[in-house]
Order: C-alpha cells, then structure tokens, then sequence
C-alpha cells in the first residue's frame, strides 16, 4: 500500500494499537476498531513483565505425562472446566503432540525474533506518545527452591542459552541481599537483566490509542463480523450494519480472531486459554523487580499502587464464568512467598490468552486476499510481542520486507 493508504485495524490491544502507530508513522491513514475499546481486553490483563526470555513454551517434553496429575491438584496452577473437554479435545492433542524437544526448539526460534528485544521495541513504540511514563526497564527473575529445583528446568534454560540469552544465578544470602522480601524457602533465583515491566498495562495501551487517535486515527467501538472484498481485494470491514471502507484490514483481535479468520478461508487451531489475576493493592512489601515463582508458574509484578499476580492456566472456552480456585491459589502461592504480606484491596480479574496449537503467532498476509493481513495468536507472550508484531505488519502494508524469516508466522501453516 502506498502512503496516504486507509487500513481498518480490528482490535485496539496491545499488538492493534502497535500496528496503528507504526503505520501512522509511515504516513498512512488508520482506523481502529475494537468491541470495547483499547486495552479492555488481555492487554489490560496481562502479567505486565516484557518477558524476553519466555521463548520456552508451555508445552515443554514431559508434559504429557505431568498434566492429568496437575489437574487433579488443587495446588497446581492448570485447571479445566470438564464439560468443556469434548469440544476442547482436538486442539489439545494437537497442542500436546508440541511437547518435545524439536518443537520447543523450532517454537523459540520462532519467538527470539519477536520478542527477544521486547524492551528495545516498547522504548521505539512508545517514544513521544505519553504512554512511555508506564515503562520501566527491570530485571526478572525466576525463583525456585533450591540448586535442585532450578535445575530440574535444565531443558529450558538450555534452549534459552542457545539463543543468546544470559542469566546469573542468586542463591542464598546472595538473593537475600537482593531482594529479602521473599520466604526462606525460596533460595536460588535465576535473574535475568534487559527486562522491562509496565506499571499499568491497560493504561499504556489506552495511551498509545490515545496518541494514535491524536495523529488522526479514527475510533470505532463495534463488533466487526467480517471483511469485504471485491475482486479477491479488501475494500472495507463490517461493524454491524455498516461497512467502514479501507484498502487494507488488520485482524489482530486475539482470541476472537478465529471466526473472520475462517470467512478469509483460514482454519486456525485457535484456542482460549483462560488466565487470572489478582490485583494487590497498597500491600506492605513491594519486591525489587518482576519474578516467576517457578513452583506455582505465576508472576508478581510491582505496578502502580499495587501487585498484580498473574497466571494459571484453564481450559473452559470463552463463555464460563471465572472459576474460583485459580483466585484462592494465587492467594495461598502469594502468601507462601511472601510471608506477611498484607494488603487494603484485593481486584480479581479473568482473561482469555489466544494460544495456537504450536504456540507461535500468525503474523502475516491472507493468501489470496489483497491488503487482508492477520496479527494474533501470542499466547503468553502478546505484550512482550506487539510492538514488534506491529512493526512488521506495518512493514507488510507498506510493501517493506521486513529483515526477518515470515515463514514460521504463515497464516496458511496449518491448512
């Protein structure tokens, strides 16, 4: 698309508003589209960590064998909604088939370009447009037990050290030193510098939209329920009884994005994969910087005014409403962590991450459909992920190749 070009973005989070503003600079006219507005969804809701090294996917070797325990144990952070399995069944063998070495390695290949340099990215993105207040460069850490326990997750750690990634380790009255607000059980932490947090997910993305809208982006709150074309080209998105014409359209609406992926004529393994939050609000200790306690899979993160932990995974689909054991663990793992920690509020929230069977984003252009390009997908890792995935959807519109290998992200992968 030439500059002056009009690209209907459907999805005003975090990787949406990223593109947005990518192709704003690029002299483009942008309109952003969204169901609720910006950064209502996941991105309001994330764990707020620009986790450049969670190029590990969850479905590491050993997984299949360890799930149907986990799921039995109140105290393990993986929960599913059991009426849900028949309907669940197919994406979770193909999702479980993932579990093993080569597909681990091939999905953090994937992943290094796109989120290796998260802090990097956010810092260019947000540049200028008043959002850059919530972002903090940061250290994060992964806790464990002991020597022991770290190296329980050697394969991990393995596949990061061969994409370059560097850590040092902490143990005993070394982490004390660094950070004493943690429990004694806790004695061996795995830092990894480079990092960054956002203070305040939901408001940095309503910030961002907030400058696009300032350049000139148009706003729509509606539900878009498919994209026109005539003669194999886009020339406008439906948002309930009208269609908003464009040149090019953007689906970049997370785990919604399967049904008007589907009338692109794309079958995507796309799932809900539900993640919780608890807000903690005026607490008595605030850690140094964002962790993972590695025994409970769930992250704290310092934001502003409070302590958000945020994790666990469900599998329930879009329509169930929040389970309440996911709450009352990350509690009992918070507390355990932290002993005497106190706080005046507690804020409970409940989200969908968009996951793909293989764990590895579709970003790219619809085969056949010009000006048709597709951004979601980002499982676990969408906030570390968006600003780069904007940067390179905007380089696609503009008809820029970007310096990077498309082919693991093809739209058409698993036709």
């Amino acid at each position: 698309m030439s500059a002056g070009s009009t690209v209907a973005i459907i999805g005003a989070g975090i990787v949406g508003v990223s593109t947005a503003i990518w192709l704003q600079r690029g002299g483009h006219r942008v309109i952003l589209i969204d169901r609720k507005g910006p950064g209502e969804g996941t991105s309001h809701g994330n764990g707020g960590v620009l986790a450049s090294c969670s190029i590990v996917p969850v479905t590491v070797p050993g997984l299949l064998r360890k799930a149907p325990r986990m799921l039995f144990d109140p105290n393990q952070p993986l929960f599913l909604k059991w009426g849900y399995l028949p309907k669940l069944a197919p994406w979770l063998i193909n999702y479980l088939g993932h579990a093993n070495a080569d597909a681990v390695r091939r999905r953090a290949a994937a992943m290094a370009p796109i989120i290796g340099d998260s802090l990097a990215e956010h810092q260019a993105l947000s540049k200028g447009t008043g959002a850059e207040k919530w972002l903090h460069p940061a250290d994060y850490l992964f806790l464990y037990n002991d020597r022991a326990h770290y190296e329980g997750d050697a394969f991990g750690w393995s596949v990061r050290a061969e994409h370059g990634i560097e850590w040092d380790l902490l143990e005993g009255e070394a982490f004390r030193a660094y950070d004493p607000a943690y429990s004694p059980d806790l004695g061996c932490a795995a830092r990894l510098k480079d990092h960054g947090r956002i203070a305040d997910p939901g408001r940095y993305v309503k910030d961002l939209a907030a400058h696009a809208e300032a350049e000139g982006a148009r706003m729509v709150i509606g539900e878009v329920t498919d994209i026109a074309r005539e003669n194999g080209r886009v020339t406008g998105v439906r948002v309930g009884g009208e269609t908003i014409a464009c040149d090019a359209a953007v689906l970049a609406t997370g785990v919604w994005s399967k049904p008007i992926a589907e009338k692109l004529g794309l079958k995507v393994p796309l799932e809900a994969e539900r993640g919780y939050h608890l807000e903690l609000w005026e607490p008595n200790i605030i850690p140094r910087s964002p962790v993972m306690v590695a025994s409970g899979k769930f992250v704290v993160t310092p934001m502003e005014g409070r302590l958000r932990l945020a994790g666990i995974v469900e599998f329930g689909g879009l329509d169930a409403p929040p389970s309440r054991a996911p709450f009352r663990l990350l509690e009992r793992s918070i507390r355990a962590a932290i002993p005497g920690i106190k706080w005046k509020e507690t804020v409970e929230w409940m989200g969908h991450r968009p996951s793909l069977s293989d764990s590895t984003p579709v970003i790219g252009a619809v085969p056949g459909i010009k000006g048709a390009f597709l951004g979601f997908g980002h499982d676990h890792v969408g906030l570390t992920g968006g600003p780069k995935t904007g940067r390179i959807l905007a380089q696609l519109i503009a008809g820029t190749a970007p310096n990077i290998n498309l082919a693991p992200y093809a739209p058409e992968r698993f036709q």
